[in-house]
Formats: structure tokens, sequence, C-alpha cells
């Protein structure tokens, strides 16, 4: 690996990671002071309309992915025109898309009372929120560009730092406003005010470093069917995205109420959490992924594979170990004990699957930065369906956790029987051979944490941050240690042989076929 590339991933993955720091800690301590300031009712009708207003990501149609691996593609080719006419494209289309959320926006201002089951006392703050929030999204679209454009070209610490800034000044706002009586809608102003404005720093960071000129000229058919080409398969998947992962709190408040969805939230929202400190390493794989792709370097590819899911699974396992062993202690410090009987097994529930997604994060990038996921959108939107079937029948007889189990069940399947066997036969790399070099250190370097942990348990169980601090800090020495021994020794760095002998000839076939794409 060069030694400027080695330096970038350095600054995008230990800028992501303070970046999640910041915003895990905010959460961590914003989310349980929201919540007592407003109240079980006001909190979860919060949760509700974000919930709602996040389908407007749908309307993205693909495009940022569709930008991201462009970018990167036309950077590695130099290809300037070629970037211009796909970033004054996508700021057309996304204009355009603005407009019809803010359009739907006004509309769904005057029905969201009517569609959900909202206290009445609450019902003008929820026009009111909904519109905040949606017009935000609206204008988030255009100015999201360069957020795309700035993740293209692998400069992830600038999106970091600017989140960095914004996640401190809306803790502080929220804060000072919520101490001084303001409400819902005022927390509301603030979080939808600040990212646009970080879009905006975002923005002229962006053209400081491409400089592309902007004409109406420059808005391209044939750029734009090439993107319809890339993210309409990606459109899918943000479909799917929405279907596995943002229907909970919109059945839940359909069918139950605007308070059980706070209950859901508390223990989902954890494991959001845990997908966010892997999410910030994995997204760095796009551009490395479409670099790899666009140059033929298969070999490379493989490595990030195999890597790339290694360095998720040492990230994801010990937490998942934490969570599964010490859940109730982190609900109990966090929110209160009263949250803990009902949230408690939505985290079990929820963190199980989603750990074995997020041991595989690496997988689905890579198949974006080759422009190979269509087959991957096709399960992935079989398994939304699912989910939402499933949740919606299991809610009336089992309240949030025939919730949870609606979205577990499909999640399970997709990512024990379809992923990683996927990604195999792509790669052409064999199956035992991944599973070995990918995740037998993460899960032995795991087992003395989780023994640790037992110990620490029955020993005393954690009531406050205090105490858990004290099981986790000696859980973390240990778990730590190892993975001091496994870099120091390289054996966390080593990924072995990816083309055993007999393999050579069809891997070789598959190689020759991925530079003939290129």
């Amino acid at each position: 690996m060069r030694k400027p590339e080695k330096i970038r991933i350095i600054k995008n993955v230990s800028s992501s990671w303070l970046s999640l720091g910041i915003n895990i800690l905010v959460g961590i301590s914003l989310s349980p002071f929201i919540l007592h300031r407003l109240g079980d009712a006001a909190f979860g009708i919060w949760v509700l309309i974000f919930s709602i207003t996040g389908y407007y990501g749908l309307f993205d149609l693909g495009i940022r992915s569709s930008i991201v691996r462009h970018v990167s593609k036309y950077a590695a080719t130099n290809d300037s025109d070629a970037m211009a006419k796909l970033i004054n494209t996508s700021l057309f289309a996304y204009s355009c898309i603005g407009v019809v959320c803010l359009l739907l926006t006004l509309l769904g201002t005057l029905y969201v009372d009517r569609l959900f089951r909202i206290p009445a006392e609450f019902a003008s703050s929820a026009r009111w929120l909904f519109l905040l929030v949606g017009a935000s999204v609206s204008l988030g679209f255009p100015l999201g560009v360069f957020g795309g454009v700035l993740e293209g070209l692998q400069r992830f610490y600038v999106l970091n730092w600017t989140n960095v800034v914004s996640t401190l000044a809306r803790a502080a706002l929220i804060v000072y406003y919520l101490n001084r009586g303001y409400g819902l809608l005022t927390v509301a102003l603030i979080t939808v005010v600040l990212p646009l404005i970080v879009s905006l720093v975002r923005g002229a960071w962006a053209l400081r470093i491409l400089r592309v000129p902007f004409s109406l000229g420059k808005i391209d058919r044939a750029t734009f069917r090439e993107m319809a080409s890339y993210s309409g398969v990606t459109f899918m998947i943000l479909v799917a995205g929405r279907l596995r992962f943002k229907t909970d709190e919109i059945v839940i408040g359909t069918m139950l109420s605007a308070v059980a969805i706070t209950y859901f939230n508390i223990g989902a929202r954890i494991v959001d959490y845990a997908g966010e400190v892997v999410t910030s390493l994995s997204q760095i794989f796009v551009p490395m992924s479409s670099e790899s792709d666009a140059k033929g370097n298969v070999d490379r590819l493989r490595k990030i594979f195999v890597a790339g899911n290694r360095f998720c699974a040492f990230v994801i396992f010990p937490i998942c170990t934490v969570l599964v062993i010490l859940g109730k202690s982190v609900i109990e410090a966090w929110v209160g004990a009263k949250y803990v009987a009902q949230s408690y097994p939505v985290l079990v529930i929820m963190i199980l699957p989603t750990t074995l997604m997020l041991a595989q994060a690496a997988s689905p990038r890579i198949l974006f930065g080759m422009s190979r996921h269509g087959t991957l959108a096709k399960a992935v939107l079989l398994e939304g369906v699912s989910n939402l079937v499933l949740s919606v029948a299991l809610v009336r007889p089992y309240g949030i956790v025939g919730d949870a189990l609606g979205t577990a069940i499909p999640l399970t399947c997709t990512m024990l029987f379809f992923l990683p066997w996927h990604l195999c036969k792509r790669l052409g790399i064999q199956m035992q051979t991944y599973l070995r070099q990918a995740y037998v250190l993460p899960l032995l370097l795991c087992a003395p944490l989780a023994v640790t942990l037992l110990l620490l348990r029955s020993w005393f169980v954690a009531h406050n941050y205090r105490q858990l601090a004290l099981q986790l800090g000696i859980g973390g020495l240990v778990y730590g240690s190892g993975l001091l021994w496994a870099f120091s020794t390289k054996r966390a760095l080593d990924v072995g042989d990816l083309t055993p002998s007999q393999n050579r000839q069809r891997l070789g076939v598959v190689a020759e076929g991925l530079r003939q794409d290129v």
C-alpha cells in the first residue's frame, strides 16, 4: 500500500471514530435529557416524525451512491469534463426532488395528526414538527450533493470534522434552551437547521478542491442515464433499507401508541449506536473498491473483502458481547430502571442479527464499489418486505417484542444464507477460507471478554454509570490486551493465502472477466 494512501486511510478512519465517539457520547447524554424534559409521549412523537420523514430518503433514488461511485472513478481517471457533468446533473436532479418533497411536506402537515395515534394536546406540535423536518430534508437534497463528492474523493475527514462541530453545537443549544423551558419545536429547529449550515460548508470545501464550472449546458442526459443505470439498483436497496430498519416506529405508532415507540426506540437506539461504530469504519470501502475495480486490481478487492470484514468483526463482536451480558445495566444507567423490562428484550433481539450484518459491513460496500449490487438489491428487498409483513403480524400479539422479531428473523436469513456465499462466489474465494481468515481471530479475542463480564456481573450488577464504567473498563483492558497482541504480532493484518492452488485457474478466469468489464 502506498504511503499517501495509508495516510489518507488513517486520517479518514481516525476522524470517523472521533466523530462517532462524539456522536455516541452526545447521544448517550442528550437522549435521556430530552426524554425526561419532553416526556414519553412527546419523545415518541419526535421519533415518529423523524421516522416518517426518513422515508423521503427514498426520493434519493440511489443518486448519492452513484455520485460517490462516479466521482471516485472520474478522479482515478482524471476525467474533469465527466466530473463537471456529473455534479451539474446531480444538482439539477436533486433540486427537482427537493421541490417534490416540499410539496409532499405541505400536504402531509394537514393530516399527520389524523393518521397516527397522537394525543390531542400534541396535534399542533406534531404538524409544525412535520413541517420543519420535512422542509429541512427537502433542502438537504441539493445541498447534499457535495457531501457525496467529498465521500467519492475519500475526504471523509472533512465530513467528520464538520459533523463534530455540528454535533457539539446542537447539544449545547438543546441543553441551553430546554433548561430555559423551551420545548419540542425548539429542539426540532436546532436539529434541522445545523445540518443545512454544515452542508453549505461542505459545498464550499468541495468546490475548493474541484473548481467545477456550473452551467445548464453541463446538465447532460447521457450522464443522467449512466447514473440511473447504477442508481436504479441502489434505489431498490434504499427501499429495502427503509422496510428493514425504518418501519418499526411507524408500525408501532399506527398499531400501538406513541409511548410504546419510546420503549422500543430505547433498545433499538442502542443497537443503532453500535451500528454507527462499524459504519464509520466501513464507509471507506466503497471508494476504495471502486478505485480497485476501475484499475482491474482483483487481488486488492479480495483483500479488502477479507480484511475489511475482519476489522468490522473486531469492532462489533465485543460490542455485542457487552450489550448481551450488560444490556440491562446499560439501559438502567442511561434512561432509568423503569425502561429495562420492555427495552432489554428488544435490545437483545435486535443486536444479534445486527452483529451478523455489521460483521460483514465491507461486503455490500465492495459490491457498490464494483457496481455489481443487483443481486444484493433483490435479496434485501425481499428481506424488507418480509420484515414489514412479519412486524405487522407479530406486533399485535407480542407488542414491541413482536415488532423486533419481525426485523430480526429476515435479517438473520439474509446474513447467514445469502451475503457471505454471494461475495465468496463473486470474488472467487472459498467459503471456509473466508470464514477462517475473517472471523476466527475476532471470536477468539472475544472469548476472554465474555468470561470476564460474566464474572463481573456475578460479583455485582451495575446500576449507574460509575459501576458500569468499572465493569466496562476491566472488560476493555482484557479485550484491548488481546487486540494489542493481535496487532503487535501482525496476526490482525495478515489475510493469508486467498487463492489456494486448486482455485488458481478458476480465479484467473474471474479476474480476467472483471478486467474485461472495466
